[in-house]
């Protein structure tokens, strides 16, 4: 049995940084995309809505049939078996929506921010959601975080401080896009949570695709003021990459690493996120890696080891 558990654990490990090799491309994509920045959000729920789709079905196929399984030998349900079957749907469509919700915030203010600051800055801003994560469990469930795990996240803060440090100071405008980076963060903070808690019941397919339908429903009123369509084929496939790599790929895959690792956990290792961002800055847009920033990255590496073992499992 605890085998099992420790297999569950390094596949949700080895999901989660393949999802932070996939949404570290998100920045570059979303810079080289011929469309406004909440636009180019929109194309990447819109065009991934029909793999999350099929994924969706797939989930609940499955479930179909494990119930039906169930139901073989049982009685008919009691009344309160329907109220509480009822219950967990406005419970799912509830939690759902604000999921929806906080990352529609996070896409709004993330490609804002990339459009006036750094890819590397804008992304180290935007994983600071692991201090809001441990805020909400902390405040809404007591949870006091352990001092390990905030060392932890002290040395991981002071290693992505130091892989983007040099690329900080951009400017006039630099400063705001910092602040939105940050903003950024609130809102991701709340999502990974809202989506912690939908995967302790319901599977990673279902849960991408209800989220990613009321974010784009929620920002295609914005999108629609800006420019909406990609001019050429080049631009299609931005989008289009864009939306396979960080909604479909990223998106599903730390939906899945949150149901087997604590909400904590999880967000600290997206901190692997300003790593694969960098990388992807240096190969396409010639941001080039220095030493203070390969140290950095050894930092967080640390940290993530230390983060596994002290971190605690979201209250369901």
């Amino acid at each position: 049995m605890r085998r099992n558990s420790n297999n569950r654990q390094s596949l949700a490990i080895l999901a989660l940084i393949g999802s932070a090799l996939s949404i570290g491309a998100s920045g570059t994509l979303a810079r080289l995309a011929e469309t406004g920045p909440t636009a180019t959000a929109i194309w990447r729920g819109a065009l991934a809505l029909p793999f999350l789709a099929l994924w969706a079905w797939l989930d609940r196929r499955s479930a179909h049939t494990t119930r039906a399984s169930d139901a073989v030998a049982a009685n008919p349900p009691e009344p309160e078996d329907v109220r509480a079957a009822t219950r967990a749907r406005r419970r799912f469509l509830r939690v759902t929506f604000w999921a929806g919700f906080f990352f529609a915030g996070d896409l709004l203010f993330w490609h804002w921010s990339l459009m006036l600051t750094s890819v590397a800055a804008s992304t180290l801003e935007a994983n600071l959601a692991p201090i809001v994560v441990t805020a909400i469990v902390w405040i809404v469930w007591k949870h006091r975080p352990r001092p390990l795990f905030l060392l932890a996240l002290g040395i991981a803060l002071v290693g992505l401080y130091l892989m983007v440090s040099p690329k900080l100071d951009r400017g006039e405008g630099s400063l705001l896009g910092d602040a939105l980076g940050v903003v950024t963060a609130m809102f991701y903070g709340a999502y990974l949570v809202a989506i912690s808690r939908l995967r302790s019941d319901y599977g990673t397919g279902t849960v991408m695709f209800g989220s990613t339908v009321v974010f784009t429903l929620l920002l295609l009123p914005i999108a629609l003021t800006q420019i909406f369509l990609p001019q050429t084929a080049y631009g299609w496939a931005i989008v289009g990459g864009l939306a396979l790599a960080s909604q479909v790929a990223g998106q599903s895959l730390v939906a899945y690493a949150l149901a087997h690792l604590p909400a904590t956990l999880g967000s600290l290792g997206l901190y692997l996120q300003p790593l694969a961002a960098a990388f992807y800055a240096w190969i396409i847009l010639g941001e080039t890696l220095s030493g203070v920033q390969i140290a950095g990255a050894l930092l967080i590496l640390f940290a993530l080891a230390l983060a596994r073992r002290s971190a605690t499992h979201l209250p369901t």
